[in-house]
């Protein structure tokens, strides 16, 4: 029964990269929101290469000699970051058409993430959370699928930068998650 008592991922020793990644994003969109002056163009590039950073960060963590619980699901998410973050780096303009439809479908893809994990950890204490999470990660989508079809860069640049925000604190708090657990006995 003490796996029970485990969070979805496990534990981890790199979880203060994940907790960096979260801090670099929560810069990342108040600076966006702050200086919307810096463009559509930059925000995708940016956006490229935090992707990537976060891809190479979920590869470093399944790869590690104390593998989480669930390293598949880190592995598979890093190798896609990695793809994503490569194909929105190399292009400005590829990145510009692409940039809303790759945020949908990352925010669609975790929020009914968070969904399942909260439905499967009803027995825990919040287990809540996370279904609010999923159900504002998959809204948040919708709001991009929606902007990207009409080509609405204000509405991508302001949705962006709340992304960005957004996304930073979900790892930030996810990162604390994942820390080892004292043995005290």
């Amino acid at each position: 029964m003490e796996t029970l008592k485990l969070n979805q991922f496990g534990h981890t020793r790199l979880w203060w990269l994940i907790l960096c990644v979260g801090v670099l994003f929560v810069i990342g969109g108040f600076t966006y929101w702050l200086l919307p002056m810096s463009g559509y163009a930059i925000a995708s590039q940016m956006f490229g290469w935090m992707v990537l950073i976060i891809g190479v960060v979920q590869l470093c963590v399944s790869a590690g000699a104390n593998r989480p619980r669930g390293w598949g699901w880190w592995l598979a998410g890093g190798i896609l970051d990695i793809f994503i973050g490569f194909m929105l780096v190399r292009s400005v303009l590829l990145s510009e058409v692409v940039f809303p439809y790759v945020l949908a479908f990352l925010f669609i893809y975790w929020g009914i993430g968070a969904l399942f994990s909260g439905f499967s950890r009803r027995e825990g204490k919040y287990w809540w959370v996370k279904l609010i999470n999923g159900v504002l990660m998959m809204l948040l989508g919708y709001f991009f699928l929606e902007a990207g079809y009409y080509q609405d860069a204000v509405m991508v640049s302001f949705l962006t930068s709340l992304a960005f925000i957004y996304w930073g604190f979900t790892l930030a708090i996810s990162a604390y998650e994942l820390r080892p657990k004292e043995n005290v006995n």
